[in-house]
């Protein structure tokens, strides 16, 4: 039998837990998330929301036996503590004995491999805030022991994609692995699924390579991007490529432009999913307001219990 998730339906879903990494500007965007997967993603491993030691406060109503809300310190090690009032395009960074400050957006990543290493889960769902599930998602078909789903964007790095080069090139440094020649692949997602073991054989990696422990390693490069280390680590891995099982299709539908949609728009994406599409994400960065994806969201429940949803352009 077939699962949701794409693999066959073994494996014990209280395995996989799920990770978010956020702050208290998408307080309001992660109250939806929280809502959307205690609908759609009701047996699964703990919900980890990582947030600002100085935001716990803010989402501790959001706790609950399953979701449990973490302090981001608790990820991070002593010698690399945020600069107090320095704020650049509304950037928090991090002083670093290794390395020069690095940005809150450098911090989210090292927290995410740090978490996947340490949480008690075998595998791990990195979820972000904008992020939104409007069908049910089955963990059991991407819990030990079927494979990993390892998202691949074939030949996606190309000249046109600077930042995705110097990614490419960061990965191939940190793990020793030969630079791949572009147009190289991409293994960026917005819901990505990481096995323990992995992440764990990959850090072994990173120490092994630099001569220094991994998070050091990471702040001396700065330009790096942590799925695309975990990607480059499998696809260059004969332990770890066995392990997983490469997908070119995503479990979320993004709409990445900035435009605003209307509620229109959003059912119109959402109708046009494919089956394996679970979640959608509307970039953050957007102009579209949060009340219209709510909105959204609840039309389109709505419709798909009257049955009009049968009639949407987009469900043929």
């Amino acid at each position: 039998m077939q699962s949701q998730a794409g693999a066959t339906d073994r494996g014990r879903p209280e395995t996989v837990g799920l990770i978010t990494i956020s702050h208290r500007g998408d307080l309001k965007r992660c109250a939806l998330l929280f809502d959307s997967i205690d609908r759609h993603v009701p047996r699964r491993g703990q919900h980890y929301v990582i947030v600002d030691d100085e935001d716990v406060v803010l989402f501790a109503p959001y706790a609950r036996d399953d979701r449990r809300i973490l302090p981001l310190s608790q990820f991070v090690p002593r010698w690399l503590r945020p600069i107090p009032a320095l704020r650049w395009r509304g950037r928090r960074y991090w002083w670093s004995l290794y390395g020069k400050p690095i940005s809150g957006w450098h911090m989210q990543q090292i927290v995410k491999i740090e978490a996947a290493r340490v949480l008690p889960e075998e595998r791990f769902c990195l979820i972000d805030s904008d992020i939104y599930f409007f069908k049910d998602f089955d963990l059991a078909g991407i819990a030990h022991p079927n494979p990993t789903p390892f998202h691949v964007h074939s030949r996606g790095v190309t000249e046109h994609r600077p930042r995705h080069m110097l990614w490419v090139a960061t990965a191939a440094r940190l793990l020793a692995t030969p630079p791949p020649r572009l147009p190289a692949d991409d293994y960026i997602d917005q819901i990505i699924v990481w096995d323990q073991a992995t992440v764990r054989a990959m850090i072994a990696r990173i120490e092994s390579v630099s001569g220094r422990g991994w998070i050091a390693a990471l702040c001396r490069d700065r330009d790096f991007s942590e799925y695309m280390i975990y990607g480059a680590f499998v696809a260059t891995s004969a332990a770890a490529k066995p392990r997983h099982a490469v997908t070119h299709e995503s479990f979320t539908r993004t709409h990445w432009e900035a435009d605003e949609l209307s509620v229109a728009d959003i059912l119109a994406m959402l109708y046009a999913a494919t089956p394996r599409e679970r979640a959608f994400c509307i970039q953050s960065f957007g102009s579209t307001p949060l009340a219209t994806i709510r909105t959204a969201l609840n039309a389109f429940y709505s419709e798909k219990s009257d049955g009009t949803h049968e009639n949407h352009p987009e469900a043929a």
